[in-house]
């Protein structure tokens, strides 16, 4: 009997020792959760996808990548069993609207989840883990459970500085969608451009969205390229980005700059300006002392009527305001502005702001919409410019349901704006702005950020929506230079905001990025340093 059960063991061993071993999957962000099975799901040249009515924009998705990635050959179908099954279940991770799983036998693969846009991540973790192997496509076989860390994963693209176009814009939304970043922050104004169309007031493109030259090099070089330069977007334009995104579960999220970086708006209608006075669309890039009269009833009657065609495009529940960089000099000089101050009992430049931005606040919520600017809203001192009696005892309170979009000062600073009661989003510059170059920022830097600050409790933690990483545009003027500073930082955030702090690992990271950058390098993107 003894040998028997000796002879059994052995077997049981030598069973062991012989089953083929896995292959960890290399994937981007990493997922919470994989339980692997030895042997693969073998994908034929004709698969079939099979997805419920609801989800025929997934499954075309899908079939488009399997397509151009694999150069197979698949077909959809609306009911049955498919060799890719799209399901639909809300016993799935049902606390996780963006979560999915993935299951891959040896004779399908499944993905489920309790909504389209967790299908839709889950088919872009299946379009990472396909081999290919001696002609055929293989897939491990696995479980994977997955969902977000973070709910704001968010790229910015300024394109206030230099006008990109719908097509590149398009390309970044897919290259978004496929590392799961689900918030495109479009910066559409600034001081050197006017990039989106309102009937109501033409000039606007007319004349803000064009300007004589360029500045070069570097801030402050007083050197420029003496080229126009110009562009913007007409209405149908944002709508059709605006379907393509929403089909990639993408929300974006406007940003019109007010008060300041409005020389564009005040060079087309200069009675927006505090001085009153005509100016050009400027070519210098850097800080403007342009801004906008808040003391003039008209003024926020035209943000009123610039917002309402601004809301009418973007389905977003988020409005971004900009409110950064606002020198003060030309508020303090006006009388008609020290008189309006004096009549709201308001004390300090840095209380006109944020009275302003609530009356904002309260024009945008009236239209369903919440209120997002960066941090300088809050009336702390950020800058050497501002002196400390601009921003001294500030009584003003921001309105509640304000989202501050943390981006420069001290990190004390986020867990104040939380204790005051508001939620955050973290793009601390010196992390997440790709518009520094690699040696401020390699790529091992980009992926240390930790959006979560050190010494938050749990509740004060969840105020943190997540983060977002900005590619400001004044030294981009090429669609080539714009995208060697993204490429492959983006990934870093994407992963950041889905896998969270305690799962993260840089070599790992490194061994997967290879299929991104081999998808780069394949789609001809010039791409930075990868270290």
């Amino acid at each position: 009997m003894k040998t028997m059960i000796t002879i059994f063991l052995c077997l049981v061993f030598l069973c062991a020792c012989q089953a083929p071993p896995v292959e960890e999957y290399a994937i981007i962000p990493q997922p919470q959760e994989i339980s692997y099975t030895p042997g693969f799901f073998k994908m034929s040249a004709h698969p079939a996808i099979s997805y419920s009515g609801d989800l025929n924009n997934e499954a075309q998705l899908l079939q488009a990548a399997l397509s151009s990635d694999f150069s197979v050959d698949a077909t959809l179908k609306d009911t049955g069993k498919g060799d890719i099954n799209l399901m639909l279940d809300p016993t799935v991770l049902p606390d996780k609207p963006e979560g999915y799983q993935l299951e891959v036998t040896s004779g399908k693969v499944n993905i489920k989840a309790n909504s389209a846009t967790g299908i839709l991540n889950g088919v872009q973790t299946l379009r990472q883990i396909i081999k290919e192997k001696d002609g055929k496509y293989l897939v491990q076989r696995a479980i994977v459970s997955d969902y977000p860390a973070f709910s704001w994963r968010a790229f910015m693209l300024d394109e206030g500085r230099y006008f990109k176009g719908k097509e590149v814009v398009k390309d970044l939304l897919d290259e978004m969608a496929g590392l799961k970043m689900n918030v495109f922050h479009w910066h559409l104004t600034n001081d050197q451009g006017w990039r989106i169309e309102i009937k109501k007031y033409p000039k606007l493109t007319e004349i803000g969205a064009f300007r004589d030259s360029s500045e070069i090099n570097h801030f402050g070089s007083d050197v420029y390229d003496g080229k126009r330069h110009g562009g913007f977007y007409t209405q149908e334009d944002i709508k059709e980005i605006v379907d393509y995104a929403s089909k990639r579960h993408i929300t974006i999220v406007p940003e019109v700059s007010m008060p300041g970086h409005a020389s564009a708006a005040i060079a087309s209608y200069p009675w927006l300006g505090t001085s009153g006075k005509q100016i050009k669309v400027p070519g210098k890039f850097g800080v403007h002392y342009e801004v906008l009269n808040v003391s003039d009833p008209r003024v926020m009657e035209f943000l009123d009527d610039v917002t309402n065609e601004v809301i009418a495009l973007f389905p977003s529940p988020v409005f971004h305001i900009g409110g950064d960089e606002v020198k003060y000099n030309q508020w303090k000089e006006s009388p008609a502005i020290r008189s309006y101050m004096a009549k709201k009992g308001l004390k300090t430049p840095a209380e006109l702001q944020i009275y302003f931005t609530n009356e904002v606040s309260n024009m945008l919520a009236a239209k369903g919409k919440r209120m997002m600017g960066w941090n300088e809203i809050t009336g702390d001192k950020l800058h050497e410019y501002q002196s400390a009696e601009d921003t001294k005892d500030v009584e003003q309170q921001l309105a509640k349901g304000t989202i501050v979009h943390f981006w420069k000062g001290d990190s004390a600073l986020i867990k104040k704006t939380i204790d005051k009661g508001y939620d955050v989003v973290n793009s601390y510059h010196i992390y997440t702005y790709i518009d520094y170059d690699y040696k401020s920022i390699p790529l091992s830097k980009a992926y240390s950020f930790n959006p979560v600050p050190e010494g938050l409790s749990p509740e004060e933690q969840s105020r943190v929506l997540g983060l977002g990483c900005q590619m400001w545009g004044e030294f981009i003027p090429t669609v080539e230079s714009m995208n060697q500073k993204i490429y492959p930082r983006i990934a870093a955030y994407a992963e950041t905001g889905w896998t969270g702090a305690e799962k993260k690992d840089f070599n790992r990271f490194l061994n997967s990025l290879s299929h991104f950058i081999n998808k780069w390098t394949a789609e001809g993107l010039v791409i930075g340093p990868v270290e």
